[in-house]
């Protein structure tokens, strides 16, 4: 106990404060980068409430897809591209009222779980079940591949479907496209590719001063 505070609640109001001071600069942030890197600090603290709460595969599936890919991912695109930061800036002010309905809605929703939690409304009955359940990631499993198996199914075709189509819209054809052909690559043979050239040797040009008469 701290304070009167258990060590499990200290941490996670500890890690919940530092995940709204990196969320605070990733839209604060001028340099996209920079709000790149909060961003993967945010998504860090996020996954260590996750554990906290008993969720560890909710963390580790967040470090390795939003972490470890799409942040990786977001960094080398905005580090190759020429991103003129001024631009992106005009009219920001404009949405600021959307913003602060979504703000003021999040901060509602939170507080209606906060107050309903401490004044006990909850039902007693899931959480002792959940008590005695197995873990979430063996619960979530299950879930899946037996109640929501259909379900899961077509959400997979649907990103096969969707993997595809991406596919096939890079490889249609347009003017001035160099595709790889892979036929042409495998009959290839070192005389197509490598030419040598004899040429005779030339002599050195004279400096300058010599051979005047």
């Amino acid at each position: 106990m701290i304070f009167g505070i258990s060590i499990v609640s200290a941490l996670f109001y500890a890690f919940a404060g530092v995940l709204v001071v990196s969320a605070i600069g990733v839209i604060t942030s001028k340099n996209p980068v920079h709000a790149a890197l909060y961003l993967v600090f945010a998504f860090f603290n996020s996954a260590v409430i996750w554990m906290l709460l008993q969720a560890e595969f909710l963390a580790i599936v967040l470090v390795l897809v939003y972490v470890g890919a799409v942040m990786v991912l977001f960094l080398f695109v905005v580090m190759m591209l020429d991103i003129n930061i001024a631009q992106m800036r005009e009219g920001f002010a404009n949405y600021w009222p959307l913003g602060a309905a979504i703000a003021v809605v999040v901060v509602a929703e939170i507080a209606t779980v906060l107050v309903v939690k401490g004044l006990g409304l909850q039902d007693a009955a899931p959480v002792a079940a959940a008590a005695d359940a197995p873990g979430n990631t063996q619960a979530l499993g299950q879930l899946l591949y037996t109640e929501y198996l259909y379900p899961f199914e077509l959400a997979a075709v649907i990103l096969l479907v969707a993997i595809v189509a991406a596919i096939t819209l890079t490889m249609r054809k347009r003017p001035g496209l160099k595709q790889q052909d892979i036929g042409k690559q495998i009959n290839i043979v070192a005389k197509d590719r490598v030419r040598i050239v004899k040429m005779a040797s030339e002599a050195p040009p004279a400096q300058s001063g010599e051979g005047a008469p």
